[in-house]
């Protein structure tokens, strides 16, 4: 979740110094999962718009054998609409298909799945793509991309609109034959403990003018995904205000590795003492006289 304000930045911001470091890869980022977020992207074409159906896509995981339909993962489109113009997705926008968290590893290919409601409007006109045959089972594409897990993998088609239009002799008719290529961007994670479990602290980590937060789980344990890499501030704000804030500077993120932080203890809050009968007396008689 990204958020442009933060509350109580200005709590514990004398926080301690960070103690972090970057892992390498292990058994155990092997042994996990990883999130493989999915996009599309377009270069321009001599057309007004060019409507294509997304379905969805597929993966396919290392040695499995790409006949074997139970071997794919399907991530779904989870957009509102399953059609996408082709042509807005330029000057670094971009159309989010879907996400989903698979098992890490290699994989080694992904499949475009388009229906068959696709058409281009050129000169005002909207014309029918004819979509051959072949495409039904989906658009295959080589990856071999090995994913980490507790990584967040950013998968984007670039969908090159002006050579994936064949017009078909004079007959009027335009057939779709896409032309396509995928790229693995990799993003960056901050994973840690904070102590005691009962602070139950928002964990934010801000770069820039971007915010991203997370909470603890039972264990006191924490992970910010999907962070781009440099060098993050990372505030403690703990929902049990008997807890200090806490703050940690400088933390370093690259991209395609885990930030493992040292263990975070936050502190007590300072109990104020009720005063006194005899300092309440005082009080009481120094508002009457005045």
């Amino acid at each position: 979740m990204k958020t442009n304000l933060l509350r109580n930045w200005i709590l514990g911001l004398g926080g301690l110094i960070i103690a972090a470091s970057c892992n390498p890869e292990t058994e155990d980022q092997m042994n996990g999962n990883a999130t493989l977020n999915v996009s599309m992207v377009d270069a321009p074409a001599d057309y007004d718009e060019v409507w294509i159906e997304v379905l969805g896509v597929e993966v396919l995981t290392g040695d499995d054998n790409e006949e074997n339909e139970s071997a794919w993962i399907s991530i779904g489109n989870e957009a509102e609409d399953d059609h996408v113009n082709l042509l807005s997705l330029v000057g670094g926008n971009s159309a989010f298909i879907g996400s989903k968290e698979i098992p890490a590893g290699e994989i080694t290919q992904i499949r475009l799945l388009l229906g068959e409601d696709n058409f281009l409007v050129k000169d005002g006109e909207e014309i029918h793509l004819t979509t051959p045959s072949a495409q039904q089972s989906g658009l295959k594409l080589q990856v071999h991309e090995e994913l980490l897990a507790g990584i967040q993998y950013n998968l984007v088609i670039d969908f090159d609109a002006a050579q994936s239009i064949v017009k078909a002799g004079n007959s009027g008719k335009y057939i779709l034959k896409p032309v396509l290529r995928v790229v693995a961007e990799e993003s960056a994670t901050i994973e840690g403990i904070v102590l005691p479990v009962e602070a139950e602290p928002t964990i934010y980590g801000i770069i820039n003018e971007d915010t991203v937060s997370t909470f603890t789980d039972e264990n006191g344990a924490f992970a910010l995904r999907g962070l781009m890499g440099g060098e993050y501030t990372i505030i403690f704000d703990p929902m049990d205000t008997t807890y200090l804030a806490d703050t940690l500077y400088n933390v370093p993120t690259i991209e395609g590795e885990i930030t493992v932080l040292d263990p975070v203890q936050l502190e007590e809050a300072p109990v104020e003492e009720e005063p006194t009968e005899e300092e309440t007396t005082e009080e009481e008689e120094g508002t009457t006289e005045g």
